[in-house]
């Protein structure tokens, strides 16, 4: 744990790129220079923001880690690596990232997603996805003629499921012997939904379906109202969505005011 620790304070200190104010109070003096207690502060609350709160006894390891930071930084600047183009341009790339890091902090501060936002997005939702849901069976081949043979074979004793398992080009459904699982009608192709919402419960279609991948024998095995997720189980996932929306239009807007020449 100690080692795994030290490993990530090792990390933040040769890759952060955050300069670091002068303090009243040093962690130390190296080769004449004053490492500023607030360094060790500033690294503490990075660690935080990356979801490993330092405690009071992980300080000195810290102190430690800032002191190390100071030689590199020292025996680099010694070897004129701060004079190099390379260093120029990745430094300049870290002050842009930082930049908009910060920008896009403010945008999502100033324009957060309201309560009144993630209801009315959740009742689009539910709008949407309200109603029956079907489970369904089916076997996906490529031949009319195929299709039509396979019909005639369950009608004669053979279990849909196994042929489904043998015969199906669908991987995903053939494998559990062409069980689609609970879906509402809208997640199929037009063809395969009107087919399959036609059908009594417990019953196979009589000819095959034409779409485009294939030709498919559908069995309707029940049917249920939506069962819907309640509003606090998706809230999270709905708010990180509008809140991309919001990013994304934001940064269409600035394209749209900007003069790109």
């Amino acid at each position: 744990m100690k080692k795994q620790l030290f490993s990530t304070i090792a990390a933040a200190t040769l890759m952060s790129a955050l300069a670091f104010p002068a303090g009243a109070q040093n962690v130390a003096i190296v080769n004449g220079k004053a490492v500023p207690m607030s360094r060790v502060d500033a690294l503490a609350q990075q660690l935080a923001r990356a979801g490993r709160p330092v405690s009071p006894e992980m300080m000195g390891e810290l102190k430690k880690a800032v002191i190390d930071r100071e030689l590199f930084m020292q025996e680099a600047q010694k070897l004129g690596l701060d004079a190099t183009e390379e260093f120029k341009t990745q430094m300049e790339f870290t002050r842009e990232a930082i930049l908009i890091r910060e920008l896009i902090g403010n945008f999502q501060k100033t324009n957060p997603v309201t309560d009144a936002e993630v209801q009315a997005e959740y009742d689009k939702f539910v709008a949407a996805n309200s109603g029956k849901e079907y489970r369904a069976r089916h076997i996906l081949v490529e031949k009319e003629a195929q299709a039509k043979a396979i019909i005639a074979s369950i009608k004669k004793g053979a279990k849909f499921e196994d042929i489904a398992k043998k015969q199906s080009k669908d991987p995903g459904s053939g494998a559990k012997g062409g069980d689609l699982d609970w879906a509402n009608a809208g997640n199929y192709v037009k063809e395969f939904s009107e087919a399959m919402t036609k059908l009594a419960k417990g019953k196979m279609t009589e000819t095959p379906v034409q779409s485009q991948f294939g030709y498919h024998i559908i069995r309707l095995d029940d049917v249920r109202d939506a069962q819907l997720p309640k509003l606090e189980d998706v809230k999270q996932q709905i708010v990180q969505q509008l809140g991309q929306q919001k990013l994304m239009k934001f940064q269409e807007d600035l394209r749209a005011k900007a003069k790109i020449e």
